[in-house]
C-alpha cells in the first residue's frame, strides 16, 4: 500500500480515536453494507425481453453517450467494469424486462430459467440480486394503468407478472444465501384531475393482496413496495401514493421503499426513515437525485445523501435498511455513473460512521445544544477521505479519481466500439 495513504489513515485513526471512535470497526462495519447496484442504469432502461420498445409509463431518458449494453453478455461485463472500482461486494438490482433468454415470453409467463444466465453469474462474482416487476413499456400498460386497472383482464394479467416476479425473486434468495429485496412499483395514475380517488386504490390493494397471497420465506425474498408522488402522465393522481404504500406495508407486514425522488422537491426521506422503522420491520431506500422533480439524477454527496446516511447510523437502523441506487443518466458514461453515484453512497455512510455518535446524544440530553452544534460543524473537516484512501486501497480498488481513468480507457477499448 501507498505509504502516504497509510500514514495520513493512521493520523485520521488518531483523531477519531479521541472521541471514541474505532475507526477499523467502523471500516469493518462498511465491508459489510451491501449496495444494490441497479442494471437499468447500463443500458438507458431498453432491457432485452422485447427488442426496440420505446419507453412509456412516465418513464424518460435524456442523453445519448455512446456505449450503452445491448445484451445480457454486454451488461453483465459493464457490471463487472465498475463492480471492479467499487470496494466491497455488492448486489445487482434486475428488472423483469432483463431475462436471459432467447424464447419469446411475455410477462406475465417469465420463470427462474428465463434469468439463470444472471445467477450464474452472481455466483460466480459473489453477488447477490434484487429484482422487480416492469409494469411500464408494454402495451397492457398503454393507458397509464396496471394493477389498479378497471378491466379485471388486463388487471390480472399484471397480478400473474408480478406473482411471477415475486417466484423468480424467492428462487435468486435461494440461489444466491441471501434474500432479495422484490420491489413493486407502478405508474397507474391521472394526467388530469379525476373524480373516484378510492375506486383505483381498493383495486390496487386487492390486487397485492392476491400477489402476496402465498407466504414467502424471509430468507429468500422481502417484498418492498414503493410510492410516487407523479410521473409523466400521471401529474394529477398517483394510486401509489405515499400514504397508500405507507399503510400497506405497516397493515401487510411489507417493507417500505422511499425513493429519494418520489416527493415534493422540498420534502426529504432522511425525515421520514424512523419513524417508518417504528412501525415496519424493513426499508428500502432508492438513492437518486432529483432535480426540480424525479428525474433520476446520479446521485452526489450533497446534504440530502448525508443526512440519510446520519439517520442510518444514528438511529442503529442499517441492520434493517437495503439500499439500492435508481438514476438512469444517457448523458455521461454509463459504467461511470455506476461507480460515482456507488462510491458517494458508501462515502455518506463512511462520514455518518465516523460521527461521535454517542457524545453527541449524550449533549443533547443534557440540552447542551451549543456543544451539539459545535461538534456537528467540527466533524465536517475531519479527515475523512483519508479513512476512504485506505478503504479502497485495502479493497484494491482504485484511490480518489484515479477509477476515471480506468472507465476513460474502458470507453475507448469497448463501449466506443458498440
Amino acid at each position: 500500500m501507498n505509504q502516504a495513504i497509510e500514514s495520513s489513515y493512521h493520523e485520521a485513526k488518531q483523531l477519531y480515536a479521541k472521541h471514541g471512535i474505532d475507526v477499523d470497526a467502523v471500516l469493518r462495519k462498511l465491508s459489510e453494507i451491501k449496495i444494490s447496484l441497479h442494471c437499468w442504469q447500463g443500458d438507458d432502461v431498453q432491457g432485452f425481453l422485447f427488442k426496440d420498445k420505446a419507453l412509456s409509463g412516465g418513464i424518460a431518458v435524456t442523453g445519448k453517450y455512446p456505449g450503452r449494453a445491448r445484451t445480457p453478455d454486454e451488461l453483465r461485463q459493464d457490471l463487472e467494469k465498475a463492480l471492479s472500482m467499487i470496494p466491497g461486494k455488492h448486489k445487482v438490482n434486475l428488472h423483469a424486462i432483463y431475462a436471459d433468454t432467447d424464447v419469446q415470453v411475455d410477462l406475465n409467463e417469465l420463470e427462474p430459467v428465463h434469468f439463470q444466465g444472471w445467477v450464474e453469474w452472481a455466483k460466480q462474482n459473489g453477488l447477490g440480486l434484487d429484482f422487480n416487476p416492469t409494469m411500464f413499456s408494454h402495451p397492457k400498460a398503454e393507458d397509464g394503468f396496471t394493477l389498479s386497472h378497471p378491466d379485471p383482464e388486463i388487471r390480472q394479467f399484471w397480478i400473474e407478472h408480478c406473482k411471477a416476479s415475486r417466484r423468480i425473486g424467492a428462487y435468486f434468495g435461494e440461489q444466491l444465501g441471501q434474500p432479495c429485496v422484490t420491489n413493486y412499483w407502478l405508474p397507474d395514475g391521472y394526467k388530469d384531475t379525476p373524480v373516484d380517488r378510492l375506486s383505483p386504490r381498493v383495486r390496487l390493494c386487492e390486487a397485492l393482496d392476491e400477489i402476496f397471497q402465498e407466504v414467502a420465506n424471509p430468507a429468500h425474498n422481502i417484498d418492498a413496495v414503493e410510492s410516487k408522488l407523479f410521473g409523466l402522465g400521471s401529474e394529477s393522481y398517483v394510486v401509489g401514493s405515499h400514504e397508500f404504500y405507507m399503510g400497506y406495508a405497516m397493515s401487510r407486514g411489507k417493507a417500505m421503499c422511499l425513493d429519494s425522488g418520489h416527493f415534493h422537491p422540498t420534502e426529504m426521506i432522511s425525515g421520514k426513515i424512523s419513524s417508518i422503522l417504528m412501525f415496519t420491520d424493513r426499508l428500502l431506500l432508492h438513492m437518486s437525485r432529483p432535480v426540480r422533480w424525479d428525474s433520476d439524477h446520479v446521485v452526489t454527496m450533497d446534504d440530502e445523501l448525508l443526512d440519510i446516511a446520519r439517520e442510518l447510523v444514528r438511529g442503529n437502523f442499517l441492520d434493517r435498511t437495503h439500499i439500492g441506487l435508481d438514476y438512469f443518466d444517457g448523458s455521461i458514461n454509463h459504467v461511470a455513473a455506476w461507480v460515482i453515484g456507488t462510491r458517494n453512497t458508501q462515502k455518506a455512510l463512511l462520514r455518518a460512521m465516523l460521527e461521535p455518535v454517542n457524545i453527541l446524544r449524550k449533549l443533547e440530553e443534557d440540552r447542551d445544544y451549543t456543544s451539539r452544534l459545535a461538534l456537528v460543524e467540527e466533524f465536517k473537516s475531519y479527515p475523512f477521505g483519508a479513512v476512504w484512501d485506505y478503504y479502497c486501497a485495502q479493497a484494491g480498488v482504485p484511490v480518489r479519481e484515479d477509477w476515471l481513468h480506468a472507465v476513460k480507457s474502458y470507453e475507448q477499448e469497448v463501449l466506443i466500439k458498440r
